[in-house]
């Protein structure tokens, strides 16, 4: 690291469970970003500003105005844009030290399949069940770590898989396909800064993987109400049946 890089990264180089030498893992680390959305904004604002030298971000929306009341990432000016590229400026203009790939694409499974092979770990930062189950299935097939979270209305929620651990469960294991039901912040609304903390939390623990700090949230769900502002903490175990990452599928 240069004495630039020194000074900007200063405040997280002072802590001991960082360090220089965290730092420079942080540098050398790639994270694929499913999401240029309410979720991918402040995740990758977070993961641009501490130095996660680089970042893909993968969407095929453009920006709208609807959009503009959670999503951090994009400006009055960015309207009609793809999202991708509203977010490589806004991220490059935060951190003109890392590399932000931007991708205006849709996230089908063979193009998880590539990107998320090339990853060290991913942010799923989706809208939608069909692409956080693609998503999903290319982290434990490619032993790929997933910070994955999901905000509407007043509430959200977090976890972690961790696909190279026997002990982890995935995202299949906690909504087997098909038994939920799809809501989108289109039909039932969302408070801003729902996505705001949900999105933060999402780096905190992708950095926390990315270092081997602390604890993850693998093997538990983190459930927020932000009405009441009342979180809770739920044990989640690898179902040996699951399809996608069970011990006993024949």
């Amino acid at each position: 690291m240069d004495d630039q890089q020194l000074l900007r990264y200063s405040r997280q180089i002072m802590l001991p469970q960082v360090d220089v030498q965290g730092q420079q893992k942080l540098l050398a680390a790639h994270v694929l970003v499913i999401g240029a959305g309410g979720l991918g904004s402040p995740a990758a604002m977070y993961l641009a500003g501490a130095g996660i030298g680089r970042i893909t971000i993968v969407d095929n929306d453009a920006v709208d105005l609807s959009n503009l009341q959670r999503q951090i990432l994009h400006r009055n000016a960015d309207l009609g844009r793809p999202k991708v590229e509203s977010a490589r400026d806004t991220l490059t203009g935060l951190n003109p030290d890392i590399q932000v790939i931007a991708l205006p694409r849709f996230a089908d499974r063979q193009t998880l399949a590539d990107l998320v092979a090339q990853a060290d770990l991913v942010i799923d930062a989706s809208d939608n069940f069909a692409t956080r189950f693609a998503i999903n299935s290319a982290c434990v097939a490619t032993g790929t770590d997933l910070v994955s979270g999901a905000a509407i209305r007043m509430e959200g929620q977090l976890s972690v898989f961790l696909p190279r651990r026997e002990d982890s469960p995935c995202y299949r294991c906690l909504y087997p396909e098909g038994d939920e039901p799809e809501q989108t912040c289109s039909e039932n609304g969302v408070l801003s800064p729902i996505v705001g903390v949900i999105g933060s939390l999402q780096a905190l623990e992708a950095i926390k993987v990315l270092l081997a700090i602390g604890e993850s949230l693998c093997g538990r769900l983190l459930v927020f109400d932000g009405l009441y502002h009342e979180w809770r903490s739920i044990q989640l175990r690898k179902d040996p049946n699951c399809p996608v990452c069970g011990t006993e599928v024949h």
